[in-house]
Formats: C-alpha cells, sequence, structure tokens
C-alpha cells in the first residue's frame, strides 16, 4: 500500500499525522501539489510538484494510484476516480469514502455547485475540529492495520 496526498488543499495538521504514520509504518507517502511544499526528511516521504492548472495534481495521482492504495483527499471526483481504480479514498476530515457512498457524494456536490452557480451563497467547510483529526487518524490506523504488514 502507497499513500498518495492531494496535498494543495490537504490541512497541514493531517499532513503531520501522515508523517508520523510513515515513520511508525514505513509506508511510502506521496505528496502530489502544484506548489511547492515543505516535507520532512524521511524515506518514507517524497513530494511531486506539477505544474499550475485545473486537476494537475488529481490526474496525476490517478495515472499513478494502484489498487489498494490510499489517496487523501477531500475533492470528490478525485475520490471517485480512484475508488473505479480498487484504491482507497479518506478525506481529511476522516470520512472514507466507498462505492456505497461515493456516489450520494457525487450527486449532493453537483446540487451544491448548481446552487452556488445560480448565486446562492452555500457557505464553506467548517474548520477542521479535533474529533475530525481524531476520526482521521483513526480511520487512517484503521486502514493501515488492515493492509500494512508489522514492522
Amino acid at each position: 500500500m502507497k499513500i498518495w496526498v492531494d496535498a494543495d488543499a490537504c490541512p497541514t495538521v493531517i499532513k503531520e499525522i501522515l508523517f508520523k504514520a510513515a515513520e511508525r509504518t514505513g509506508v511510502l507517502i506521496t505528496l502530489v501539489a502544484n506548489q511547492p511544499l515543505q516535507i520532512p526528511r524521511s524515506r518514507h516521504v517524497k513530494f511531486i510538484q506539477v505544474s499550475a492548472g485545473f486537476d494537475v495534481a488529481d490526474n496525476e495521482i490517478v495515472k499513478r494510484v494502484e489498487a489498494g492504495d490510499l489517496v487523501i483527499t477531500s475533492d470528490i471526483p478525485l475520490a471517485a476516480e480512484v475508488i473505479e481504480k480498487k484504491a482507497n479514498a479518506l478525506n481529511p476530515r476522516g470520512e472514507l469514502y466507498s462505492v456505497d457512498n461515493i456516489r450520494a457524494r457525487l450527486n449532493m456536490r453537483d446540487f451544491m455547485d448548481t446552487l452556488r452557480s445560480s448565486g446562492i451563497h452555500t457557505g464553506g467547510p467548517s474548520t477542521l475540529s479535533q474529533s475530525d483529526r481524531q476520526l482521521f487518524a483513526n480511520n487512517l490506523d484503521k486502514l493501515l492495520t488492515q493492509n500494512v504488514p508489522p514492522r
């Protein structure tokens, strides 16, 4: 299992959880972004910088992800593509996307986009809470336990 991070919008606190998990488990984590990022010096953490542009980082992740890998993203269309490739997708708030729930998430996203484009203010996501961080860490640990042999 490899972990791919849609890093442009990933909160720093979530990246820190991932860096600790990489050191603890030896799993390779690759952050993909279109702007430079600082990452810890580790043989378990890599960074790929892609050119600027709409969905360039997402397309790079989809190109490289393999069945059984994990992608960290809040981008629902990216999560849907990852799931189609038999990989896992987890958002920074700890929600695990699956075959069972991704269609409903895509429909809700499209509905909200329609509202926004018609001029209705829908607000943005709430601030990442401590319970969101805990849920993320718990679901990450569960996936790592199920898919990575102990060191």
